[in-house]
């Protein structure tokens, strides 16, 4: 795996390091020690799949809150997403700044999301699905988010969603 830190501490792109041949490739996606050695929580203890019908579908802004935080390993195994990560750690450097990049089963990039960040996408295409590993259990009484279009953050989106659902369309601004 080749691991790339973005602008956001903790917020890291991890590429395929695929070894290709006349039937396709391999790769590995995931590895204890290499997520350790490059000091990323190795902690998993849920995967979620999340698939979307239609392209403009957004999910999001969602995180748990203490103590139950949760990291993520984020993949797109079908279609394509526009993947946004909002830093919202007090202590961060790059506290309320956001970060997107496109995640589809073409590239096969996964983006680590450290705890304390909230997470959401857009999807890109039709028939899109995500697959998450977490580090903690969902605990919905931890359960916040904001609106995607809060303008605390200034997030640029390449589309106007299409799909939203009640409770994501109707979060507060974050204070």
């Amino acid at each position: 795996m080749i691991f790339t830190q973005t602008k956001l501490p903790g917020v890291v792109e991890v590429a395929l390091d695929e070894h290709a041949d006349d039937r396709g490739f391999f790769a590995r996606a995931w590895c204890t020690g290499e997520f350790e050695t490059h000091g990323l929580p190795a902690r998993i203890v849920q995967c979620n799949v999340s698939f979307n019908k239609r392209k403009g579908t957004l999910r999001g802004m969602h995180y748990q809150d203490i103590p139950w935080q949760e990291a993520k390993l984020v993949r797109c195994t079908s279609g394509a997403i526009y993947d946004v990560v909002v830093d919202l750690r007090p202590s961060s450097a790059t506290f309320r700044s956001w970060l997107g990049v496109v995640l589809s089963a073409e590239n096969r990039r996964m983006l680590h999301i450290p705890e304390g960040c909230a997470h959401g996408f857009l999807t890109l295409e039709d028939r899109t699905e995500v697959f998450y590993q977490m580090s903690e259990f969902y605990h919905p009484e931890a359960a916040r988010g904001f609106r995607w279009n809060d303008p605390a953050f200034g997030i640029s989106w390449p589309m106007e969603p299409v799909v939203i659902s009640g409770r994501d369309s109707t979060y507060p601004d974050f204070l």
